[in-house]
């Protein structure tokens, strides 16, 4: 009679056996600050393809208004990990006021960045649906508000370029072992699953919404074709 192996003792030893189901954890603090880098660097490649677009909206309009719609999933989700850590600091979780307020500067200018980045978002959103006819109304609100979101996002961005890439570094793998098919991590990669789901999750939805959005490009496609040629 075959006898059946006993099941691991602990979760270290099932690991070791390829036998742990993987387990999606936050990662406390550290994870919440990993996310809200991920999702930072997202927001950077992103809004550098919407500045190239700028050096030519008439002939790339069809793909700032594309990549502009994707931008709203990875922003949502920077508010909201941001908006978490803010939370639970005001709301004296131990570890978040253990891990101090972000500078003064920064929280100073962070509600005029949330603010002036949903007046842009909803504001081109709303010229879109609405076409061309709403110009008038809405483009002096759409530029009005990037020029001070532009701004502010800056400082934003200075402000955490520092600390930028450690926490990018993070949950990089850094190799994979040879013939056994297990990888090695370097440092704490608690929730690093979770994060890479979560940001994924933030894309997908953006470009869910973008082609959702793709019937109402031509109206202002044609109307940019007319203004180019006179």
């Amino acid at each position: 009679m075959a006898i059946e192996p006993r099941p691991p003792r602990s979760r270290a030893a099932a690991h070791e056996l390829g036998l742990a189901r993987p387990v999606v954890r936050g990662g406390g603090t550290a994870g919440n600050a990993r996310l809200t880098a991920s999702t930072g660097v997202v927001l950077l490649a992103l809004l550098a393809i919407i500045g190239v677009t700028l050096l030519d909206l008439s002939g790339l309009l069809s793909v700032h208004l594309f990549v502009g719609l994707v931008l709203i999933g990875p922003v949502l989700m920077k508010i909201g990990s941001t908006g978490y850590r803010f939370a639970r600091y005001y709301g004296a979780d131990p570890a978040y006021r253990r891990k101090g307020p972000p500078p003064a500067v920064l929280r100073l200018i962070a509600p005029i960045v949330i603010v002036s980045t949903l007046v842009v978002l909803l504001s081109g959103v709303a010229l879109l649906v609405l076409g061309p006819s709403s110009g008038a109304a809405l483009l002096p609100v759409h530029k009005a508000s990037f020029v001070v979101w532009a701004a502010v996002f800056s400082v934003h961005v200075l402000g955490h370029l520092a600390e930028l890439p450690a926490l990018l570094r993070a949950d990089r793998l850094l190799a994979r072992t040879r013939g056994a098919g297990s990888v090695s991590l370097s440092g704490d990669v608690t929730g690093s699953a979770g994060r890479m789901l979560a940001l994924a999750g933030a894309l997908v939805a953006g470009v869910v919404l973008a082609v959702a959005f793709l019937p109402d490009f031509p109206a202002w496609l044609h109307s940019s074709l007319q203004e180019a040629g006179g």
